[in-house]
């Protein structure tokens, strides 16, 4: 067996093993509210990463301008409770518009 097969196999098998943990402690241990905020804050921070490393680099450089006025056209639109698919369409109606107005 390969070194990339094993590593493909452990990874399915710890991430299987992290999917089977969750209903298996649910009830049984119990985690105090300032875990319990915590883990909910990390959970934003993480997202907020992803958001930002996507809207903003493209190749492993800036993306250009266009995308992050989109994504915060998108974002506006998710704040003022649009639907999802007016959200969707805001953001990438904003970022053609600059593209094709030729902000990169």
């Amino acid at each position: 067996m390969s070194a990339t097969v094993a590593m493909i196999l452990a990874l399915a098998v710890g991430t299987y093993a992290f999917r089977l943990v969750g209903p298996a402690l649910h009830g049984r241990v119990e985690l105090p509210e300032r875990v319990q905020e915590l883990l909910g804050a990390g959970a934003v921070v993480l997202l907020v990463a992803l958001l930002a490393t996507g809207a903003l680099t493209e190749g492993g450089g800036f993306a250009g301008w266009a995308r992050p006025a989109g994504v915060l056209v998108g974002a506006v639109l998710a704040w003022r409770r649009a639907p999802f698919v007016v959200v969707v369409l805001g953001a990438a109606a904003a970022t053609a518009v600059l593209r094709a107005v030729g902000v990169a």
